[in-house]
C-alpha cells in the first residue's frame, strides 16, 4: 500500500497513534493482572497535606486518590530553582487537570508536546502530578515502581555527596567519614564564599586534598553548580583531569552551550549537564552540540518520573552514561531512584552526606547504604518508601482540599 501526499501521512499517523494507544504498556498490564478494574483509577479526589515546620520551614504533601482509595504522594517543596515554579499554586491546578481522570491516561495530562506549550518549557505541576500517579500505579499493581518501568538492576552504587563545606580540613574530615559509613566514591560541592562568590583557587586545593586523602583508585566527583567563568572552568578541569576525577558537573551555567562545547574539546573529564535544563526537550541540543558528556536531571524540572526516563533513553540512545540528581527527603530520593533502577546507563546513586540528613519523621522507611555501598531496591509498592500516617497526623496543620 502506497502513502503519498501530506493528508494520507496523517491518517497513518493518526492510525499509529490509534494502535499504540490501544496497547496495553507494562504499567497497565501489571495493574490488569492483579485484578485492578480501570474505573478503580478514576481520580476522586486532590489534596495537599500541610505539616509543621522542620528545619525552618512547612512542609507539603500531594495527594491524589482514585475511586478505589489508592492514594498517591510526593512532595510540594520549593526546592528547584525553575523559571515558573509556584508550587502553592498545584492543588488549584491539579484539580481541574486530573480529577474524574484516569490515572492510566496521566501521560496526557502532563505532556508538553503540545506546541503551545512546548515553547514555554515544562509546567512545574506536572511533576508531582506524574509522581502521584506513578505512585498510585504500583500500589495498585502492588510492585515498586522501577518494576513497571522495566526493572534493569535492583541495587545501585552510591556516592556520599557533600555539602558546600568550608575549608579544606572540613572536606576532608568529610570524606573520612563517609569513607567509614563503607562508601565507595565522594562528590565535591565546593565551598561558598560571601555573596555566592567561589575562589577557584581554593577548589582545586580541596579537589588535591580529597585525592591525597582518598587514594589513585577512588572515584571521585566534582559539581560547582554552574558558577565559574569559562576561563576557572578549564583551570579547575584539568587540575581535575591530572588528579583523575570522573565526573565534572556544571562547571559553567547551563545556558552558555558554546562555552559548556568550548570546555568539554579541551578536557578529557567527562563534562555532566542537566539539572538546570526545564524541559525534556531542550536536552537533544546539548547532545547534538557536544555539550555534555554524562546526562544529568531534576524530575521536578521535566515532569516527574515519566519525563527522567525519556532522558534517561535519549542518554542511552547516544551511548551515554545518566546520572539523575538525589537530594531532600525520602519521596525526592525515590523518584530518580527508581528511573535508576530501570536505566541500563546508570551507574550512581547520589547520597546526600551525611546518610541520614535529610530524614523526616513522618517515613517509616529509611533510605541507606548496605555493607557494600550501594542502595539496595525498595521492596513496598509504589514509590516504596511509606509514610507514616500517625506522625503525620501528630504533625498536621491542616489538609487543603
Amino acid at each position: 500500500m502506497e502513502f503519498s501526499g501530506r493528508s494520507s501521512r496523517r491518517a497513518l499517523l493518526g492510525a499509529g497513534a490509534a494502535a499504540l494507544a490501544a496497547t496495553p504498556g507494562p504499567a497497565s498490564a501489571a495493574v490488569a493482572a492483579a485484578g485492578i478494574k480501570p474505573q478503580d483509577l478514576i481520580v476522586k479526589q486532590v489534596k495537599v497535606y500541610v505539616l509543621s515546620a522542620t528545619r525552618g520551614r512547612a512542609q507539603r504533601i500531594a495527594s491524589i486518590v482514585t475511586n478505589s482509595g489508592i492514594e498517591g504522594n510526593y512532595t510540594l517543596e520549593n526546592r528547584y530553582f525553575h523559571p515558573n515554579w509556584s508550587n502553592l499554586g498545584w492543588l488549584d491546578y491539579a484539580k481541574a487537570a486530573v480529577t474524574g481522570k484516569n490515572v492510566l491516561d496521566f501521560p496526557q495530562l502532563t505532556s508538553q508536546f503540545d506546541p503551545a506549550k512546548r515553547r514555554l518549557g515544562q509546567l512545574s505541576y506536572a511533576s508531582a502530578i506524574d509522581n502521584c500517579c506513578w505512585d498510585i500505579l504500583g500500589k495498585a499493581a502492588g510492585l515498586p515502581v522501577y518494576r513497571l518501568l522495566g526493572a534493569y538492576r535492583d541495587k545501585v552504587r552510591a556516592y556520599a555527596s557533600s555539602q558546600h563545606l568550608k575549608t579544606v580540613d572540613d572536606f576532608v574530615a568529610d570524606l573520612q567519614h563517609a569513607k567509614g559509613q563503607g562508601f565507595t566514591a565522594y562528590k565535591i560541592h565546593p565551598p561558598w564564599l560571601e555573596n555566592n562568590a567561589v575562589d577557584y583557587r581554593l577548589d582545586i586545593e580541596v579537589a588535591k586534598a580529597i585525592r591525597k586523602a582518598a587514594g589513585d583508585r577512588y572515584p571521585l566527583l566534582f559539581d560547582r553548580v554552574g558558577a565559574y567563568t569559562r576561563e576557572e572552568a578549564v583551570k579547575v578541569g584539568r587540575a581535575l583531569d591530572e588528579l583523575g576525577y570522573i565526573s565534572y558537573e556544571d562547571p559553567l551555567p547551563t545556558t552558555d552551550i558554546d562555552g559548556l562545547v568550548e570546555l568539554a574539546n579541551k578536557l578529557d573529564i567527562p563534562i555532566t549537564i542537566g539539572e538546570f535544563i526545564f524541559s525534556p526537550y531542550n536536552f537533544g541540543e546539548y547532545i547534538r552540540r557536544g555539550a555534555v558528556e554524562i546526562v544529568r536531571f531534576i524530575v521536578d524540572n521535566i515532569g516527574g518520573i515519566t519525563g527522567g526516563m525519556k532522558i534517561g533513553r535519549l542518554a542511552e540512545c547516544f551511548g551515554m552514561e545518566c546520572q539523575p540528581h538525589n537530594w531532600g527527603s525520602a519521596l525526592d530520593h525515590a523518584v530518580h531512584f527508581h528511573c535508576e533502577l530501570a536505566m541500563p546507563n546508570n551507574v550512581w546513586f547520589e547520597m546526600t552526606q551525611p546518610q541520614g540528613i535529610t530524614d523526616q519523621p513522618w517515613f517509616k522507611d529509611k533510605i541507606r547504604i548496605d555493607s557494600d555501598g550501594y542502595v539496595p531496591a525498595p521492596v513496598k509498592p509504589g514509590l516504596g518508601y511509606e509514610l507514616d500516617r500517625d506522625a503525620m497526623d501528630k504533625m498536621m496543620v491542616r489538609v487543603e482540599s
